[in-house]
């Protein structure tokens, strides 16, 4: 067996010090990174490091290790991972002390007969910690580094912008606006209150908005959307937070919005991105194009909102709109084969004792048994489970939003196309393609779940007329 590195090594200790794990456990605990390293070196194991763990501890059952042994070893090894550059780290979910108090727990003794059964899912849902669904969950961003998206809501060195911020977050969650509204007025807000230098909130006037708006647009140059957005996220400050006058909204600046196209891909085009993403990126795009689905509304379909018998899919969408669209006939293969990697998935998480999956709102206590209900389970979860600090259970969420991306971002560029896409680009794609093939303009709005028909005539500047059809370049006379 060979020997741990010393740069790991090191490492490895100043995880174990910082942990406080007492130090008469360090030899046990450098054993087991020890078995593992050799473990990961003599046979081919999977890149998920959950699978890994898994199936080092079924070797350690294999070899009759005592339960409490195998406990200690997954915990070493969690903090392993947890120092590896890019991963989440353990401490983001478990406080400091409870790591010293687990390890105490973790001391094999005789006669252990281990009432915890270690698998694959309580052992990694500590590890790997992905965003639920409340409001104060950070998630590994695209650098690979832990981003804490929700840093707005945090306490500052202001008590009063503090308060503010509070209140706002309150007022938000009262009208059920969506999550990324909040974050959006939060950020605003917070950039506001950093410009002002902390300046007391009782003592703001409209004035400052004119010069906040005029500092964005002049010297950071802020897009148009980006403008209107901090105006939109100052006004419900003052009115709903604040209880103050805005002004007259001819004295606030106000950017134009820009004449948008959106991007719209050739059916070869899209055949070529769909050859280069796998599962399950493929089916979140696929499902994209073939029901002209937001990113947000793919990753978030539960298994109740599939009617195969029908070939309708329900969409609950942006604005907790409800919509329904026809199913691709072709996808029905592939949507039947994750159906049934749920059901078997769903299956684990319930004998596995874990508490279900997240649901939206108090839905949880008007059904108290739909966490754990197959209906409810989502269509794309998760590999992972994300551990709740609050209620100590481990739930299971959907596919991240940001793992599609980064994926299409790859396949795009492995396609080598001259456009630039985005998950939105699917949904454009969807609408255009309707309207080539005869669709009127309603039909497409209902299908889109547009409220106004002026969005959806955005899609009649995709389609070139039959004047700009007929026109020639003057280099072709």
């Amino acid at each position: 067996m060979k020997p741990i590195p010393q740069n790991i090594l090191a490492v490895f200790h100043g995880v174990l010090k910082h942990r406080h794990v007492p130090a008469d456990l360090n030899s046990d605990y450098r054993k087991w990174l020890c078995y593992f390293l050799d473990f990961r070196e003599k046979y081919p194991l999977p890149d998920s490091i959950s699978d890994q763990v898994r199936l080092f501890t079924d070797k350690l059952r294999s070899k009759n290790q005592t339960d409490a042994q195998i406990r200690q070893a997954a915990d070493a090894i969690s903090l392993f991972f947890s120092a590896q550059p890019g991963r989440c780290n353990i401490s983001s979910s478990v406080p400091a002390a409870a790591s010293a108090t687990t390890a105490k727990n973790m001391r094999p003794e005789a006669g252990d007969s281990g009432k915890r059964n270690l698998s694959l899912s309580n052992i990694s849902s500590e590890m790997v910690c992905d965003p639920p669904g409340g409001f104060h969950v950070a998630h590994a961003g695209r650098s690979g580094r832990r981003y804490d998206e929700w840093r707005c809501l945090r306490k500052t060195e202001s008590p009063a912008w503090d308060e503010v911020i509070e209140k706002l977050a309150a007022e938000v969650k009262v009208r059920h606006y969506a999550r990324k509204t909040l974050k959006a007025y939060a950020d605003w807000n917070r950039k506001f209150q950093n410009y002002l230098h902390d300046k007391d909130p009782g003592e703001l006037s409209s004035q400052d908005v004119k010069n906040y708006l005029t500092y964005l647009a002049v010297d950071c140059g802020v897009s148009s959307s980006h403008q209107n957005l901090a105006f939109n996220s100052l006004l419900f400050l003052y009115r709903h937070v604040l209880k103050k006058d805005f002004g007259t909204h001819k004295d606030i600046p106000r950017a134009k919005t820009s004449n948008y196209i959106p991007t719209v891909l050739s059916r070869k085009e899209i055949d070529e991105v769909f050859e280069q993403l796998r599962h399950p990126y493929k089916l979140v795009a696929q499902l994209q194009y073939g029901c002209g689905l937001r990113i947000s509304e793919g990753c978030g379909l539960r298994v109740k909102d599939f009617d195969f018998d029908s070939g309708l899919l329900t969409i609950r969408g942006k604005g907790k709109k409800v919509r329904t669209v026809p199913l691709p006939k072709t996808l029905y293969p592939e949507l039947q084969a994750q159906l049934e990697r749920v059901k078997q998935l769903h299956e684990e998480d319930l004998s596995a004792g874990f508490a279900g999956v997240f649901l939206d709102d108090q839905l949880e206590k008007k059904f108290p048994r739909a966490a754990k209900e197959l209906i409810w389970q989502w269509f794309l979860p998760q590999a992972s489970l994300t551990f709740v600090t609050e209620t100590r259970e481990r739930r299971r969420y959907h596919l991240h939003e940001t793992h599609v991306q980064d994926a299409l971002y790859e396949a795009v560029r492995k396609a080598k196309l001259t456009k630039r896409v985005t998950s939105h680009t699917f949904r454009h794609s969807y609408a255009t393609h309707l309207l080539q093939a005869g669709y009127d303009l309603r039909t497409i709005q209902r299908l889109l779940g547009h409220a106004d028909i002026r969005t959806t005539m955005i899609y009649l500047h995709c389609l070139p007329g039959k004047a700009e059809k007929e026109v020639k370049s003057p280099l072709d006379f």
